[in-house]
């Protein structure tokens, strides 16, 4: 997953306003108490921000694969 990539899944999955703050203010415990942005800043990729996001807010299993990306094989 790109970086473009995760913006576009945010802003499908959570709107635009509401992933934006989501990104910026709640915090993931699995990626050790940081936010979204602070991860990615600090060089976790995406993929992982994403699922770390997803698996925190309950996203279903069927969307996470992200926005108008095919899910991951197996």
């Amino acid at each position: 997953m790109k970086l473009s990539e995760f913006w576009t899944a945010m802003t499908t999955e959570f709107g635009g306003a509401y992933g934006r703050v989501l990104a910026s203010d709640l915090v993931l415990r699995e990626l050790g108490g940081r936010t979204a942005k602070e991860a990615l800043a600090a060089g976790e990729s995406p993929r992982t921000v994403w699922l770390a996001l997803c698996r925190e807010t309950d996203v279903p299993v069927e969307r996470r694969h992200g926005a108008g990306v095919p899910p991951p094989r197996d």
